[in-house]
């Protein structure tokens, strides 16, 4: 089975996004988001276990949501308000439960971005 997993890298630093909260959600065929799991990045701005794996893999439309305003904030970084980057989310689609979906964000206060990692 596979899993899903993520992590963040703040490239202001150049380093783990440490303390990140981390949402992650199932999307309906109409748009409705429903909570799965919270979490927050560890020293290596990862989170300690997958997101999904095992039953709770299932194909379907996801979206993580990470709050990087807040990261930001708490990392003393000066931005205006409101924030040019909040919160950050990603809306993907798993395929096939047998492979390893990998999301990760890479962000700064003014730009984020994201890929298909395994």
């Amino acid at each position: 089975m596979g899993k899903l997993s993520t992590h963040v890298l703040d490239i202001t630093k150049g380093k783990p996004g440490v303390g990140v909260r981390v949402a992650l959600y199932t999307v309906n065929e109409a748009g409705n988001k429903t909570l799965l799991k919270t979490t927050v990045t560890n020293q290596d701005g990862r989170c300690d276990s997958p997101l999904l794996e095992g039953a709770d893999m299932k194909p379907g439309k996801y979206a993580l949501v990470f709050a990087a305003g807040d990261y930001f904030a708490g990392q003393g970084v000066v931005v205006p308000s409101p924030r040019f980057v909040d919160e950050v989310v990603l809306a993907f689609g798993i395929a096939d439960t047998t492979q390893n979906y990998h999301v990760p964000l890479v962000v700064s206060p003014w730009a984020y971005s994201t890929y298909r990692g395994s």
